[in-house]
């Protein structure tokens, strides 16, 4: 057994609570002690503010080499597009191991202890499988043990180049010819104890409705989570009413994409009833704020969706940063911007989302959370760094989700293992010399 003791830990609610003890046995937390006067004696010291593991709903681990390079010229989401489609052209299984396993000890570094990766890069140059259909999907699951956090591999199915168009060039990587292939391949994908493996429809535009159905029957069956992505731009939007007479929900909804296990990515441009479609369904939403800040896409409906039914989680999505807690407070100053109110959602609903609700929408619903029988997947904050001094106890929730950053991230456990002590990362000794390394191969 593993007992840590939390100078602060917030147990849910929007308080935290002082003294607590985390008693631990193999991974899972077996009993937890508010209101202790100090550290029992063996007992690891957490100084700071403990929450529960943060979850990254929705990331693309190849992104990441992107930082810094898009920032000169202007153009669009389209245009950057490109600039990913030529960094896909040079994934190798290896070169992608090497590069998600420095971008996941970067997430370990933030306090994230899943991550959902959108994958779908599948095959080698020109469409060819790998000797080892997924070559590319076991890579980002290696990467993730590597780095010390779970992984839930979300398989995109991509079929097309657009409504009505083929794949051509780098996006012949990602075509499995049809959905039934898509399928035979993703089902022997290997899960396990940190991994689960779920569903993705890349977006409306990429895979036709009757491909649609068959990926979501798959999930379904399983009980595995179903993400796609959702009207991020007006574009898409126009062109799928010009398509099909509809919005992108209701055309997910009506080929059976919508529903509890669901999560729509972005949702940044959609029409009242398709606020209430996914409420009414019980689809989740994953915002990813710094992205769509990156991206020009937009300012989502938030708060209407959450008002509507539609669960919270949150992204990092291209990784052009990676702080879960910039994410979080993201979500209310964006409203601000769009409203010019404050106080839309409160500081323990955002964390939340950004502990249990990206959990949840990850096929996790036991973690992301400090309790008895939970696993044992905690963060502790410092409360001693120049953005998180003046902190009262009082406000202490307020302080992790406004002012607090990544860099403030002092331990991470998972499973009940040390990750990260004292902000190093235990089994990727320097993670910006393997990030540098990594990406200076892919270029």
């Amino acid at each position: 057994m593993s007992v840590f003791y939390a100078d602060h830990a917030w147990l849910g609610g929007d308080a935290t609570v002082a003294g607590v003890v985390i008693e631990v046995q193999g991974e899972h937390v077996t009993r937890v002690l508010p209101g202790q006067d100090g550290p029992p004696p063996g007992a690891e010291h957490l100084r700071g503010v403990t929450v529960p593991g943060l979850a990254n709903a929705h990331s693309h681990a190849f992104h990441r080499a992107l930082r810094g390079h898009t920032q000169r010229e202007r153009g669009t989401f389209w245009t950057w597009r490109e600039r990913m489609y030529r960094a896909a052209a040079r994934l190798t299984p290896d070169g992608y191991h090497a590069l998600a396993r420095a971008v996941y000890a970067e997430m370990a570094l933030a306090g994230v202890t899943c991550v959902g990766e959108f994958h779908y890069v599948h095959h080698d140059t020109g469409g060819r499988p790998y000797a080892s259909p997924n070559a590319m999907g076991e890579a980002l699951i290696a990467a993730a043990a590597d780095a010390g956090i779970r992984i839930t591999l979300l398989d995109a199915c991509y079929l097309r180049g657009g409504f009505g168009m083929p794949l051509e060039g780098p996006q012949l990587r990602f075509d499995d010819g049809d959905a039934a292939a898509w399928a035979r391949r993703v089902s022997s994908l290997p899960s396990g104890p940190h991994v689960r493996i779920g569903a993705a429809v890349h977006s409306v535009r990429a895979v036709p409705p009757e491909e649609m159905r068959v990926v979501a029957a798959w999930a379904r069956e399983r009980g595995a989570p179903l993400h796609f992505h959702l009207s991020e731009q007006v574009a898409e939007n126009e062109a799928c009413m010009s398509a099909y007479g509809r919005t992108p929900a209701e055309l997910l909804d009506e080929n059976g994409a919508l529903g509890p296990l669901s999560t729509a990515v972005h949702a940044t441009h959609l029409t009242p009833a398709d606020v209430e479609r996914l409420g009414a369904s019980g689809t989740g939403v994953c915002m990813c704020p710094t992205t769509e800040r990156d991206l020009a896409d937009g300012i989502g409906p938030a708060r209407a969706l959450a008002d509507a039914g539609a669960p919270l989680s949150l992204g990092s999505d291209s990784n052009a940063v990676v702080d879960l807690l910039e994410e979080a407070r993201g979500v209310e100053l964006d409203e601000r911007l769009a409203t010019r109110r404050r106080g839309h959602w409160r500081a323990a609903d955002l964390l939340d989302a950004a502990t249990r609700g990206g959990h949840a929408s990850l096929g996790w619903p036991q973690v992301g959370r400090i309790e008895a029988g939970a696993p044992a997947d905690f963060v502790t904050i410092a409360l001693d760094t120049v953005r998180t001094a003046g902190w009262s106890p009082d406000g202490l929730v307020e302080t992790v989700v406004f002012a607090a950053t990544a860099a403030d991230v002092r331990d991470v456990v998972v499973a009940g293992r040390r990750v990260v002590t004292d902000g190093r990362h235990l089994a990727v000794g320097d993670v910006p010399a393997a990030l540098s390394a990594a990406i200076a191969t892919l270029r």
